[in-house]
């Protein structure tokens, strides 16, 4: 199920149909993301004419093109190439005409690949903002509110940018709910949201800010492009690959397996280890009472859970959910999970996520590791590794966020 999960958002499958009509003029290919070297490979070996261009995406995500120029930089937290990413891609788009097009192509993980910071912030600053954000529990959403209105191309900025060219863009959601703006922190479409709220969410989650950042909120010289901009007038933004799709292809070989799928949604959020607990209740009614699915059963769901970290331990969200739902089945009989993250990466570890059986608690123990103390230390990779049940698939090139199936039998 996994595997279908991550196969239905694959750039290949979703990107011919979405290629716009030729250009009288240039057509200038850029984008972020972990997806975006694959997407424009694909859109290198179906684009007929000439094209052009550079996109950036993480270390090892990268794929062979001829035209179109890849950088490759750090996530979650970025570096300069990031910064010199987000530099070449506005140059790439300067001084184009109204007969141009601009194909933006982007997926989860542009946040921190395309980084460009805001008016007087240093990338010092912003890698220590970013850092913060990532241990402070606030959900995706809110993250990328903050990381808009500190930055120097994304929250419109970049369609800005390129007028009067006419821009099209392609996005492969990771994000609940499928939020324009926040995928990749919205760098092509307009923003509503304003410093205000951005401060505001940084004084909701104790996020200290370097003095440079809190003067570009404070002044109001971080505002993004909002919604009626005339430089934003005729551009077009369409989703091609999102979470649901994901969810529905895995539903499709649970059903041909003779298994039920119950896809419980696709924007769940909330703390992985409490996310984790009410799903492992879920499951137990499945088991004890039919209830809300009859065995045998599969509870999927995607969405991004968040882990407000606490110890020192390697962690990620997605094995952060799944050893708080092992522990809350305590063993119990017929009930399998796995999560994982379908970019092949849950949190920073090159590993996709995790699976966890009956007999999983048992193992650790005589092993001796005690799975409460290695949730407390927030360090769930390190303790499926000892397992031997960690989910390793390398870089995916896809990016539809969590995936998450429960199976009882």
């Amino acid at each position: 199920m996994f595997a279908a999960a991550v196969a239905s958002a694959q750039p290949a499958l979703c990107i011919p149909k979405h290629l716009p009509a030729a250009p009288k003029g240039r057509l200038i290919v850029i984008g972020a993301g972990k997806a975006s070297a694959e997407m424009a490979r694909v859109v290198e070996n179906h684009w007929p004419g000439p094209l052009e261009g550079l996109v950036v995406t993480r270390y090892g995500y990268g794929a062979e093109c001829r035209r179109i120029e890849i950088i490759e930089a750090a996530h979650p937290v970025p570096d300069e190439n990031s910064a010199a990413a987000a530099r070449a891609i506005l140059r790439r788009v300067s001084g184009l005409s109204a007969d141009d097009l601009v194909l933006c192509l982007i997926s989860g993980g542009g946040s921190a690949l395309l980084c460009l910071p805001g008016e007087g912030l240093t990338l010092a600053d912003k890698q220590a903002v970013n850092r913060t954000l990532l241990a402070s529990g606030a959900p995706i959403g809110e993250m990328n509110i903050l990381r808009r209105h500190l930055s120097g191309i994304k929250g419109g900025r970049l369609a800005a940018a390129c007028h009067p060219a006419r821009l099209l863009t392609l996005l492969i959601s990771d994000v609940p709910g499928d939020g324009l703006t926040d995928i990749a922190s919205g760098p092509t479409v307009a923003d509503p949201t304003t410093c205000a709220d951005a401060l505001d969410i940084a004084r909701r989650y104790g996020i200290e800010l370097p003095p440079a950042a809190r003067h570009l909120l404070e002044s109001g010289g971080g505002e993004t492009v909002k919604p009626g901009d005339f430089r934003l007038a005729g551009h077009a933004a369409r989703i091609i690959a999102a979470p649901r799709m994901a969810l529905l292809a895995a539903a499709e070989i649970a059903r041909a397996a003779g298994v039920t799928p119950l896809i419980l949604g696709d924007r769940i959020e909330g703390e992985a280890r409490d996310v984790g607990k009410v799903m492992a209740a879920m499951a137990l009614s499945c088991a004890a009472h039919a209830e809300p699915a009859r065995p045998p059963c599969v509870l999927l769901s995607g969405g991004e859970t968040t882990v407000t970290v606490r110890g020192d331990g390697r962690g990620g969200r997605n094995v952060e959910f799944l050893l708080s739902l092992a522990i809350a089945l305590n063993g119990a009989p017929g009930i399998h999970a796995l999560a994982g993250d379908t970019d092949g990466v849950d949190g920073a570890e090159e590993v996709a996520g995790a699976y966890a059986a009956p007999d999983t608690l048992a193992r650790a123990f005589a092993l001796g590791i005690h799975p409460r103390d290695a949730l407390a230390r927030n360090d769930a990779h390190a303790f499926f590794g000892r397992l031997g049940n960690q989910v390793v698939t390398g870089p995916t090139r896809t990016n539809v966020n969590d995936f998450r199936a429960i199976l009882v039998t």
